[in-house]
């Protein structure tokens, strides 16, 4: 492991030299996929530039649902009792090997419940120590067990009845797909394995160490509790805005509907279900309607880049389903597959497109109907593609700095000064992963 902390640190000094911003990687990949979509296809460099964009503003519902997971939770995190909560975690750090451990661990198990929390809850952990590493490993829940838990674009899609592809595929039950055994145990391995990389990875040298005060998040808002300043006579206005009274009207109404609804439908679980579940848990964990909306004001701190950069992403989206590209990538990987193997190709092919299109929901819509088909025909189960999309699809996250920009900008540092830590993590990652699909045949 001191050989690739070493490299780790070499590739580090190397990307913060060389590698640009994310919006520049959003345009540098953009202007890629647009001549990959000519040279691929056939189509010529007007018509390629059409479908990015008529794609440009496809996805916007999409955004509004990823941003609104952001802004929950972030309105969870900063309530008194998870801040509390998470900086009770802080103090179990006993060193800055077991701080850095923490963090991973805390990143992953957060992002399995909903990755917007993980983003914004790790970033509460800092403490002394090589900072670097510290954003790297808190960005480990993004990369690593997202599409495997409960905020899962792909599975908690195909369990919802009448999705796009229900005559093709049915409706795949929780319990296929996130509950299954095969991902549960998948889950367990990679949190072990990435805590113990994280740790080991923390550089010995304390002269290769950057150091951060925490200070510098608390600039940011990360640290804060949002609370009105009251005092002196308060109007009726002033009562209402500073008490907890409207909180638990509204949040008691809004856990009511989620209760009579899951008793009516099911556990029927969707973006905009966890959404307004952790909406109403941050509401009823806030002291006042003032205390939310302060939460809800400074969650933009962490959305505007998102806003700024998804609809490029869109665009490729545009360019990729518009020129046939998707096909042309997909039907190569096919022609190579057997009934052994095709998990494991959907798996690293749902991550290379992943980087270019990193959105698990709409990304299915352009993979699903050849990658389901590849199935029928070989005669593989249709969880285990799914199962294997979605491990697939957050593959190559570590590289990607898309849904890293809410991070980054809590931290105030690039991707290009984590992306030396992430390769290590990718390579150690991948290949453990690699090896569960490929003898994924047993899955039952």
């Amino acid at each position: 492991m001191d050989l690739f902390r070493r490299i780790a640190v070499a590739l580090n000094n190397w990307t913060s030299r060389w590698v640009p911003s994310s919006f520049s990687i959003a345009i540098l990949l953009t202007l890629f996929t647009l001549l990959l979509g000519c040279f691929a296809t056939g189509h010529t460099l007007v018509e390629t530039t059409r479908f990015w964009g008529d794609g440009f503003w496809e996805l916007l519902p999409f955004s509004m649902q990823m941003t609104l997971i952001m802004v929950t939770g972030y309105i969870v995190v900063v309530t008194p009792l998870v801040n509390r909560i998470l900086k009770a975690c802080a103090r179990l750090a006993r060193s800055p090997h077991s701080a850095i451990a923490i963090t991973a661990l805390a990143s992953m198990l957060l992002s399995w419940v909903n990755w917007g929390l993980g983003l914004i809850g790790s970033a509460v952990l800092v403490k002394y120590m090589d900072y670097r590493l510290l954003v790297a490993v808190a960005y480990f829940g993004a990369g690593c067990t997202w599409h495997a838990g409960l905020s899962a674009s792909a599975p908690i899609l195909v369990a919802t009845p009448g999705h796009f592809m229900e005559k093709q595929i049915g409706i795949i039950p929780l319990t296929r797909t996130i509950f299954h055994p095969f991902n549960l145990a998948l889950t367990v391995v990679v949190l072990g394995l990435m805590t113990f990389i994280a740790y080991a990875l923390h550089p010995r040298n304390p002269a290769q160490r950057i150091h951060v005060d925490p200070a510098r998040l608390e600039a940011v808002g990360v640290f804060k509790v949002p609370a009105p300043e009251t005092g002196g006579k308060q109007s009726f206005a002033d009562y209402l805005d500073d008490h907890y009274l409207l909180n638990l009207v509204i949040g008691g109404l809004a856990l009511f509907w989620l209760i009579d609804s899951f008793r009516l439908h099911g556990w029927n679980i969707t973006i905009n279900t966890v959404n307004f579940m952790f909406l109403t848990v941050g509401i009823l964990l806030h002291p006042s309607p003032a205390s939310v909306l302060k939460a809800a004001a400074d969650s933009a701190a962490f959305i505007y880049n998102i806003v700024l950069q998804f609809p490029f992403y869109s665009g490729m989206y545009g360019i990729i389903k518009g020129t046939g590209l998707s096909d042309v990538i997909g039907n190569a990987f096919v022609k190579i597959a057997s009934a052994k193997t095709l998990p494991l190709i959907v798996y690293w092919y749902s991550g290379i497109l992943n980087y270019f299109v990193p959105s698990g929901g709409s990304k299915w819509a352009v993979e699903a109907p050849y990658i389901t088909h590849a199935a029928q025909t070989l005669g593989v189960g249709f969880d285990k593609i799914v199962v294997s999309y979605a491990w697939g699809d957050m593959m190559t996250d570590l590289l990607q700095p898309f849904w890293a920009i809410p991070l980054l900008t809590a931290a105030g540092i690039e991707f290009k000064e984590i992306l030396g830590y992430e390769m290590i993590a990718f390579l150690f990652y991948a290949v453990v992963v690699s090896v569960f699909f490929y003898f994924m045949p047993f899955y039952a």
